[in-house]
């Protein structure tokens, strides 16, 4: 494929966290910062990538405009991966993680987009075939802080057929609400995203261990510290983290100290990462649990990557309900399974209608 263009389109799109009762503290998160990457080859076939851009999105933006496109446009490709780790190479003084490489990720899901609908095919049977057809979701909670939401929300989504569930919250007591709230035969984990001091976590984590928690998700900072978290493992509780972990080489050290990596398309480096963080994750005997909590292509190229990989496990989806989606046709949990497109590319079309209504200039 030789590319003819790359555009980006910014979003800001309002969700509810689906609770309305009495809150202990006011709302923080009410909105999705979406940044989509449109990449035309000359033959008019147009790939969508996505870049994480939650609070960032002018930075990446940037990025991509000013320092990645111009590397991109007029470049015959006929190697995905191999094109997008000579951006790495090309790009490493800026910095290997951050902003450059959530750039570098949605370069990377358009192309391959690209390459699968240049080929007829779904991108999991492009990549080599599929190993499923559906997944298991699981309902990712926003954090609520409180014991009455957390009781009210968690019983919802085992109503809605939910059989993994997992919290935000960084308390006990919460945690602890949300298993008494759903009983013992459901899932439940926590992200604590970095919150606990070494002490907090070799206090919490035999607490953990006790309401039978299925994982707890990066429980200290920083949170690619290999050594802290191969030594948490000696309190038994299973332990994942990956989604503040950029490129497959990360992978290699980190995927050993856990029991569930988790990398994120739209962060790691996209597809070409992704899978090779994916595979290695296997070598070692590990199942993969994608970070996705987003709604744009790389919910849909995380999709295709559970369609074509099998030592992914469980989909992250985010239980809100966005004002809209920017895709058409978003394939969404019904009683905990998501049915994977197969589709041509990732799948994604965009609803031109939310990309009005919702753009940032």
């Amino acid at each position: 494929m030789r590319i003819r263009s790359v555009d980006t389109v910014t979003l800001k799109i309002p969700f509810s966290d689906l609770y309305d009762g009495p809150r202990a503290k006011r709302r923080g998160w009410t909105e999705f910062d979406t940044l989509l990457v449109r990449v035309e080859a000359e033959d008019g076939t147009v790939g969508w990538g996505e870049a994480f851009a939650y609070g960032c999105a002018s930075a990446v933006n940037a990025m991509i405009r000013d320092t990645v496109a111009p590397l991109v446009v007029g470049q015959e490709i006929a190697d995905v991966a191999a094109f997008t780790l000579k951006l790495q190479k090309d790009l490493h003084i800026w910095g290997r993680y951050g902003v450059t490489i959530f750039a570098i990720s949605a370069i990377d899901i358009a192309l391959w987009d690209i390459a699968a609908k240049q080929a007829g095919k779904s991108l999991a049977a492009h990549l080599g075939g599929r190993v499923r057809e559906s997944i298991t979701a699981y309902a990712s909670l926003v954090r609520y802080g409180g014991a009455e939401p957390i009781a009210v929300m968690t019983q919802r989504a085992v109503t809605e057929g939910y059989r993994d569930i997992k919290l935000h919250e960084i308390a006990y007591e919460p945690i602890e609400v949300a298993r008494k709230a759903i009983g013992p035969d459901v899932r439940l984990t926590t992200d604590v995203n970095c919150a606990w001091s070494l002490a907090e976590a070799e206090d919490l984590l035999p607490k953990m261990k006790a309401l039978g928690l299925y994982w707890v998700e990066e429980p200290t900072f920083p949170p690619e510290d290999y050594e802290t978290h191969k030594a948490l493992a000696r309190f038994g509780v299973a332990l994942s983290a990956g989604e503040n972990a950029c490129t497959a080489q990360e992978f290699t050290r980190l995927s050993a100290a856990l029991t569930f990596p988790q990398p994120s398309v739209i962060k790691i480096g996209g597809v070409s990462e992704f899978v090779k963080a994916t595979n290695h994750a296997a070598s070692l005997g590990r199942t993969v649990m994608p970070h996705s909590p987003y709604f744009g292509p790389g919910y849909w190229a995380t999709l295709q990557l559970a369609a074509h990989l099998e030592a992914v496990g469980l989909f992250e989806y985010m239980y809100v309900e966005p004002e809209a989606y920017c895709g058409k046709d978003i394939p969404l949990p019904k009683n905990g399974q998501i049915a994977i497109p197969n589709a041509p590319g990732i799948g994604f079309t965009p609803d031109d209608d939310t990309l009005r209504r919702y753009r940032v200039a």
